[in-house]
């Protein structure tokens, strides 16, 4: 028997398959399409066992639908600008560009060393100037059409990294990438208008069933969709104070109001008083907090007040106002209305400056003194204290308030969202250049379509981590303005690099095209994503920008889509030693040494039978061990026998009905079904599970020492079946075992086998029997007896004699393979 040596037959496999370029795939009008994606990496060097697994999972599935008949694009491509790349060209001392692209090269050989069934003609990398010269024209397509603006606001900025981040790129008030904490800071930037879109990326979250709800949901919350009414509160000079809130049935109950730091009464209510000093002083030290922080329901509430007032209109009575750390200019109006008596904030807030409480909802069966009450009632119940409205149930109240608001001109319902408009401007040197040249006499000028790409120099001397080289090279920045011919400046800012995710996986559809960033026909064909295959963290960010991108791409007739990916799974974590792993914690394990000792399909096998692929998985040395004994056992099952079984021809359904024939039969059939439909559902540890079971059964059979030719056929059929179950998940030792016993052909052009549902059936079936419908006894017949047969077995049954032993005998009601039901008398 030749042992099984897994590197040699991993790379001669991998050899054949990218000299044959098996997974090269094309647009095919008579084959249903199938575009699998999993979250291409960030070439940082090294592949981890995170990529492992991700990548192993979707070629799974890759490799089961082609064996479906499905037409399968699976490709590949490298998320290549970022940070990390100028911190390496610094501690290195090369270019960003050198530095990505060796990574590149390293990681490739990687993941063709697994043996991922990539179309690597289709490989990207956003770094490129043939990708990111698109993206560029796609920016001015949307500054065209209002979907790209600058303006000056406070954002979100890493002293370490020296840029801008994104709400959604600060993680606890930190950094996401150097966890350095982040500050506030006045900054003209480029915005794309996302907010144009949050109704239909919000309501279009019912519509994704394919979607985990977990995933939605943070959406759902991200995009914040909430419905209430604007109302105008008065200063005492007349002026208009206008709050948002979702709660009218709450007005008669406000007793202060809060503004954001960075409302723009909020710097000058208190001039002139004595409250002026304080008041800007606590304005600087709440700017200063980072805005996701203050957020946070957790913070301490802090405030401060103006010495003015504002009057409610529906009461008519004079309120202080005050400014607050938690109160935000992102939503609504950054003005609020504040009901200590029935909210946990404004509760706190009030005790903590003596501020009195009204009571307006009271329980259904009681009432609340507000001198007693040591929380917020924040339930349902009756009005009080509220004008016409007492005695009604406060959500019914609701709808009635804003009329009566809208009606007397005090203010007007509306929707308002959480979202807010996408900040792109990074002060970066490794990212795509912002197409915009400033000029003194024509102002912002976009980049001619016929000018581009603005292509990023790559030869720029980076010395201080962050700091852009951009904003000091004359020669790039340095150009005429394309209007006027003068001398004029070019923008020094580049995008974030989450612009180049939000539509890689559309540019693989077509990633040769030279007439534009999409070609329809192709795009087309292949999208929406049909399975896309990533993490949770990127539930927020990634996700909801390819969502706004896609439908952007799609109102500028690029794509008929409207949506990019028809089913998401988020697989979870690989965990050593109590935690994820990473470099920093020194759990690592390194994939290279895991092929170099076990092999490739040792390493997918373990990653893909240890855990559910949603679930975290625990790293266990035992686990791979436990993975490659079992290839080892498959090897041997088939080596063994090769020779005997060359020639024979194999059979699924047994020539004999022997118990040991038929016994095999229904394991082979009932694996293929449970294989498959575990593979669909992605439940692939319990497929694997269902093959293992099917190799033991197999081994039982043999031992067994059927020396007739219908023993050797069914043998081979199970021996087949084995092989091409294993195949998406272990395709290098399946493919060389299957060219054992079968000459010519590969599996990947092979059919996935199908049940014959007779043989899904069990031979036998438990019969309740019931006697005027209670149950008496049960028994194990032949499946689909005759009704004759069946009855002469339930009525030589001990049990059953003795209870219709003296009885007439009605009628016997028979439900088949189920239930016998004996009516009596």
């Amino acid at each position: 028997m030749k042992l099984y040596e897994p590197h040699e037959i991993e790379e001669r496999r991998q050899a054949a398959w990218e000299k044959d370029q098996l997974f090269r795939v094309s647009e095919d009008g008579t084959k249903e399409k199938y575009y699998l994606l999993e979250m291409f990496p960030y070439p940082s060097g090294r592949i981890h066992m995170g990529h492992v697994r991700n990548y192993s999972i979707g070629d799974v599935i890759a490799r089961y639908k082609r064996m479906k008949g499905f037409n399968v694009l699976h490709p590949m491509g490298w998320d290549a600008f970022g940070m990390p790349a100028e911190n390496a060209a610094i501690e290195r001392g090369i270019q960003p560009a050198t530095w990505t692209h060796e990574n590149i090269d390293y990681m490739r050989k990687q993941l063709k060393r697994l043996g991922f069934g990539y179309d690597w003609t289709r490989e990207i990398a956003t770094c490129d100037v043939e990708y990111y010269r698109w993206e560029q024209w796609i920016f001015l397509k949307m500054f065209e059409r209002g979907l790209v603006y600058r303006k000056s606001s406070p954002v979100n900025y890493c002293p370490k990294c020296q840029t801008v981040l994104a709400n959604e790129q600060v993680e606890g008030g930190a950094c996401w990438r150097c966890s350095e904490e982040v500050i506030q800071k006045e900054l003209t930037q480029w915005f794309f208008a996302i907010t144009q879109y949050a109704d239909e990326l919000y309501d279009y979250c019912d519509r994704l069933p394919g979607w985990p709800e977990k995933v939605l949901s943070m959406q759902k919350n991200w995009i914040g969709k909430s419905y209430g009414v604007e109302v105008d509160f008065r200063l005492e000079d007349g002026s208009p104070l206008t709050i948002f809130t979702t709660r009218p049935d709450t007005l008669y109950g406000v007793t202060f109001m809060v503004l954001a730091p960075e409302h723009p009464f909020s710097g000058v209510l208190a001039l002139g008083t004595p409250y002026e000093h304080d008041v800007h002083a606590f304005i600087d030290r709440a700017k200063a907090q980072d805005r996701s922080f203050r957020a946070e329901t957790e913070i301490k509430k802090e405030g401060v007040f103006t010495g003015k007032y504002a009057i409610n209109p529906l009461t008519d009575t004079k309120i202080p106002i005050y400014i607050g750390n938690f109160v935000l200019m992102g939503y609504g109006t950054g003005a609020i209305m504040s009901v200590p008596a029935h909210d946990q904030r404004d509760f706190e807030f009030a005790k903590t400056f003596d501020l009195p409480l009204i009571v307006t909802i009271v329980p259904e069966d009681g009432a609340l003194d507000p001198a007693a009450m040591t929380e917020a009632y924040e339930a349902d119940g009756i009005m009080v204290n509220s004008g016409t409205f007492v005695g009604m149930k406060n959500r019914e109240a609701i709808p009635k308030i804003i009329d009566f608001i809208e009606e007397k001109g005090m203010g007007k319902g509306k929707v308002n969202f959480r979202l807010r408009d996408w900040g792109i401007s990074r002060q970066r040197y490794w990212g795509t250049p912002i197409p915009v040249i400033y000029c003194d006499d024509c102002g912002i000028v976009p980049v001619p379509y016929e000018d581009l790409p603005v292509v990023l120099p790559l030869d720029l001397e980076i010395k201080v981590v962050g700091k852009s080289p951009l904003a000091e090279c004359a020669e790039f920045y340095n150009v005429h303005c394309p209007k006027c011919g003068k001398p004029a400046k070019r923008e020094t800012d580049t995008m974030d690099t989450f612009v180049e995710s939000s539509w890689y996986f559309l540019r693989y559809t077509c990633p040769q095209y030279d007439e534009g960033p999409l070609d329809r026909k192709k795009v087309d064909y292949w999208a929406p994503v049909d399975q896309y295959i990533g993490g949770v963290e990127h539930a927020v960010l990634h996700l909801l920008y390819s969502r706004f991108f896609n439908r952007v791409l799609n109102d500028l007739g690029l794509m008929g889509a409207r949506e990019p990916f028809k089913n998401l799974l988020t697989q979870g974590m690989v965990i050593k030693d109590g935690s994820k792993m990473s470099k920093s914690k020194g759990n690592v394990v390194d994939p290279d040494y895991l092929i170099e000792k076990y092999g490739a399909d040792t390493a997918r096998l373990f990653c893909l039978f240890a855990s559910p692929p949603e679930k975290d998985l625990d790293w266990s040395d035992k686990g791979v061990e436990g993975s490659f004994r079992f290839l080892q056992r498959v090897w041997r099952l088939v080596a063994d026998r090769a020779e005997a079984l060359q020639g024979v021809e194999a059979y699924l359904v047994p020539e004999e009905r022997e118990s040991d024939y038929i016994q095999l039969a229904h394991k082979i059939h009932k694996t293929i079904k449970k294989v498959t439909e575990d593979i669909e559902r992605f439940h692939l540890n319990t497929a694997i599970a269902s093959i293992m079971e099917l190799v033991n059964t197999t081994y039982k059979f043999i031992e067994m020492e059927r020396k007739e030719k219908a023993a050797l056929s069914l043998l081979k059929g199970a021996i087949e079946t084995v092989i091409m179950l294993l195949f998406p998940f272990v395709p290098h030792i399946a493919e060389e075992l299957w060219g054992q016993i079968e000459t010519g052909g590969r599996l990947l052009g092979a059919y996935w086998p199908v049940w014959d549902e007779a043989y899904v059936k069990d031979e036998k079936v438990m019969v309740v029997v019931q006697i005027n419908g209670k149950l008496r006894d049960s028994c194990e017949v032949e499946r689909d007896m005759e009704e004759a047969q069946l009855k002469e077995i339930i009525f030589g049954l001990e049990k059953i004699q003795r209870y219709v032993e003296g009885t007439e005998i009605i009628k016997t009601i028979i439900v088949p393979n189920k239930l016998v039901n004996i009516v009596c008398r």
